[in-house]
């Protein structure tokens, strides 16, 4: 038993330095596995910022590809991110659906108002059920879907144009897009 007693301490090191040598060796920590990836987009019924007494469903996104970008009033990386949003909406024409997150309703609807608004619409996930089924791990993330309602591809963190170019538009591409403005290698 004691044996065991100053082995155990030797053994729990080990474990943790595999986890963060595991951790440290990710190659992009933007590109963190999901288990969605070639899945369905998961049901919902959620209102929206435009008209909470309406709700959405799934059904109503599909039909043909669009971003899924969970977004928050609280989050300064979906402030970072929203003037590239806004271009990729205006330039390029992309759905863009908000799934606004864990966040105030009447907060966001001046936060839209006062920086632009990207989206064809944004749901209210105010207890972060959605995002929970979406396996979100925090905002921002956003998500190529097909038309058909499948995820094709997740990103953790800010789109920017890099991410838009090297990242998104080649996945939209794939599933029927086309952007005639982006760089020759882009996509």
């Amino acid at each position: 038993m004691r044996r065991l007693a100053l082995l155990l301490p030797l053994l729990l090191f080990v474990a943790i330095a595999f986890m963060l040598w595991r951790g440290f060796s990710l190659e992009d920590p933007h590109k963190l596995p999901s288990a969605l990836i070639d899945r369905p987009l998961p049901a919902f019924s959620l209102p929206t910022l435009e008209r909470p007494d309406v709700p959405v469903t799934k059904a109503d996104l599909t039909g043909r590809p669009f971003l899924l970008n969970v977004w928050a009033t609280w989050c300064p990386t979906c402030r970072a991110e929203h003037s590239e949003l806004e271009r990729i909406a205006a330039e390029h024409a992309v759905p863009i659906f908000g799934v606004n997150y864990k966040d105030d309703p009447a907060e966001a609807v001046r936060w839209l108002a006062r920086y632009g608004d990207p989206y064809v619409l944004s749901v209210i996930d105010a207890d972060g059920s959605f995002g929970i089924d979406l396996g979100v791990y925090g905002a921002p993330e956003t998500f190529v879907v097909d038309a058909g309602g499948v995820i094709r591809y997740k990103r953790v963190g800010a789109v920017d144009r890099r991410v838009w170019e090297e990242e998104i538009a080649p996945v939209l591409r794939e599933l029927g897009m086309e952007f005639d403005d982006l760089p020759a290698g882009a996509g």
